[in-house]
């Protein structure tokens, strides 16, 4: 993996990140938000991130509406409304959620989605921008970040992979810090829709480059075991109470209890996971020793007698010759008397 700073947050194969994705979740109100950052630091999370966009920018009046929870596309109502509700944060309430974040020790980060939220968050000093799904087409989005110079989180959601590679080139001409963040858009995302080996196929097609997870399953447990096929980012929608109104992500996000679960799993899996190398362990050499079985004789052997394969049997510990190493003894003469049940050592035999 190549790497990859953000801040003084340090991605590698040894440290997985986690994102609590407030996004709007805040409800536009600094005290929900202040104790969502609060909540996040607390239990695990590494960056909080918010969605910076106004309703104008990012959708026409009459965008059809869906449903959070199923997915569905609905007559009444219609995104832009949505939108309109939780998007009256200015620059003020940004630098209170940065000063909050700063004293909270937890990197502040934003999603923005159009050229004006990327420069406000550019002076408020961000240290890295996420490109949602949906704007992985939007080039001129995509060039407005990347000259920023700053390392990018890129999601993938409801992409082809040649959709993937064009962004990644594209990007690539301005800027190179980029982690692929692996994606499905659907909300929420059933089990079977993970896709989770997916990654597998960004690991053969960008070799070096980064890889983390964009999760919008219910609960922790598939985004902790996404650390095991390398993912190195965890991104997750985050509230501190689910039935929450006005942002319609509550009822999709993990809680306090989940983001702790989600980072003490994590941590477990990504220990667990080792370096991917098989060899003999440092904690399995003695065990290896008793455990393993050696040549022993199964009857006397007398001086001179030709070494049969009747006359040994396999026996813990492991100590003298393998079992696989047995043509080395048969047809061999003993130097020597050999008593039943011991140990037949090299120097037994000519």
């Amino acid at each position: 993996m190549k790497p990859f700073k953000v801040g003084k947050l340090k991605i590698d194969d040894n440290k997985c990140i986690i994102i609590a994705e407030v996004g709007v979740n805040h409800n536009c109100n600094l005290k929900i938000a202040r104790k969502l950052i609060g909540e996040a630091k607390k239990n695990g999370a590494d960056i909080v991130k918010f969605q910076t966009y106004k309703a104008e920018k990012l959708s026409i009046k009459e965008s059809p509406q869906f449903k959070i929870l199923s997915g569905k596309i609905v007559k009444k109502g219609a995104l832009f409304n949505s939108y309109k509700k939780v998007d009256k944060f200015e620059i003020k309430e940004y630098k209170f959620l940065k000063k909050i974040c700063d004293k909270y020790k937890i990197q502040f980060m934003s999603t923005p989605f159009d050229k004006e939220a990327v420069d406000m968050l550019d002076s408020l000093g961000v240290k890295a921008f996420k490109v949602a799904s949906c704007d992985i087409t939007n080039f001129p989005l995509l060039k407005q970040i990347a000259k920023k110079n700053k390392p990018i989180f890129l999601s993938t959601g409801a992409s082809h992979m040649k959709e993937v590679q064009n962004a990644v080139s594209f990007i690539s001409r301005f800027n190179k810090k980029i982690c692929l963040m692996h994606c499905t858009m659907s909300y929420p995302t059933k089990p079977k829709d993970v896709n989770l080996l997916a990654i597998n196929d960004f690991k053969k097609k960008f070799k070096g480059i980064p890889l983390g997870l964009s999760d919008h399953s219910l609960g922790h447990e598939i985004a902790a075991a996404s650390v095991l096929l390398g993912v190195r980012v965890i991104e997750k929608h985050f509230t501190y109470d689910k039935n929450l109104k006005i942002s319609a992500d509550h009822p999709i996000s993990i809680n306090s209890i989940e983001l702790k679960k989600l980072r003490k799993n994590v941590d477990l899996y990504l220990e667990a996971g080792g370096n991917g190398e098989k060899k003999v362990l440092n904690c399995e050499k003695e065990l290896r020793k008793i455990a393993r079985r050696s040549l022993v004789t199964n009857k006397f052997i007398k001086k001179g007698e030709i070494i049969k394969e009747s006359s040994l049997i396999p026996k813990r510990p492991g100590t003298g010759i393998p079992p696989n190493q047995i043509a080395l003894i048969l047809g061999k003469r003993a130097k020597k008397n050999i008593l039943k049940d011991k140990i037949i050592k090299r120097k037994d035999f000519i």
